[in-house]
């Protein structure tokens, strides 16, 4: 059985890329067989926008969120607050802390690994939050074995945790640096939505070949760093705009025009991804018209040179 025991959340002080990383660290031990190694739980992905504070608007000063207790009809500290489950209308059974570690299941301080399964069959619409795995000090050759062992079978190992007050399916998998943890919904958060389906009965055989062709145009390597949220920065320049002066300019409206005939839209869209292709055409076959051009006026003012 491979497990992975429950280590403590830490704040990392290290380098500064770990610190980036380190939105939520885990520290604990796996076990593969009979060896044992350290490993550390890093946060992999965490998304990024732009936030904005609440003012009060004669004086731009930030408002404060009062806690308000409606029975005594006055605020009340956070050191006054408690955990309450509601059973029924109105009425609360009181729970700490050290009520819910006393419940916690055995998965709350060991992570068993309970199957592997091929990577083929992991549907990516079950993967929630990402975790990068890493060895801790006196970990490198066990955690490398393992993560060599996954790669070259190409299987994920599958396994059960819990923490932050529930427990987690969790795919363990190797990555092109290591290995990654991705916590899962369960098969009943998946919704199962009526309107989510497709009528294959409907396709066209010329149809699918056009589309197929404008697939083949798009074609091209996966690099996520070509990718940015235009969202995100028109509303840095939009800030700046404000803080300048500026007058804020409006994104002009797309306008999506119905699609009627989807072969003659399937044509025009195949033929707008040939066109920079065919003006690159044209333009190379200038330059060589030119080049050629150029070579035999070279070639008379040589011989006219040489004549003198």
């Amino acid at each position: 059985m491979i497990s992975v025991l429950e280590g403590e959340l830490a704040n990392c002080s290290c380098g500064s890329e770990v610190a980036y990383m380190a939105s939520s660290v885990w520290k604990g031990h796996l076990t593969f067989g009979l060896v044992s190694f350290p490993v550390r739980l890093f946060s992999a992905a965490r998304g990024e926008t732009i936030s904005f504070n609440l003012l009060h608007k004669a004086d731009h000063s930030r408002i404060k969120q009062v806690i308000y207790c409606q029975a005594e009809d006055k605020a009340v500290p956070r050191s006054e607050l408690v955990k309450g489950y509601e059973y029924e209308k109105d009425h609360y059974v009181e729970v700490d802390d050290e009520d819910i570690k006393k419940v916690a299941p055995k998965t709350a301080k060991v992570m068993e690994l309970l199957e592997f399964v091929k990577a083929e069959q992991v549907d990516p619409i079950y993967l929630e939050s990402s975790y990068y795995m890493a060895p801790d000090e006196g970990g490198e050759k066990p955690y490398a074995l393992l993560f060599e062992a996954l790669r070259e079978t190409k299987y994920y190992g599958i396994a059960k945790v819990a923490m932050h007050n529930r427990e987690h399916i969790v795919i363990l998998r190797p990555n092109g640096k290591g290995m990654v943890l991705h916590t899962m919904f369960y098969a009943d958060e998946v919704r199962q939505v009526d309107e989510f389906r497709t009528d294959t009965s409907q396709v066209k055989e010329k149809e699918l070949k056009l589309a197929k062709m404008l697939i083949e145009s798009l074609i091209a390597d996966f690099e996520p760093e070509k990718y940015t949220d235009t969202y995100r920065a028109n509303l840095q320049k939009m800030i700046q705009a404000k803080l300048e002066g500026q007058q804020v300019v409006a994104t002009p409206t797309p306008h999506i025009a119905p699609v009627i005939d989807i072969m003659e839209a399937l044509k025009k869209s195949l033929a707008e991804q040939k066109k920079p292709v065919r003006l690159a055409t044209a333009a190379v076959a200038e330059t060589e018209t030119e080049e050629e051009t150029a070579q035999p006026t070279a070639k008379r003012r040589r011989r006219s040179q040489a004549g003198r």
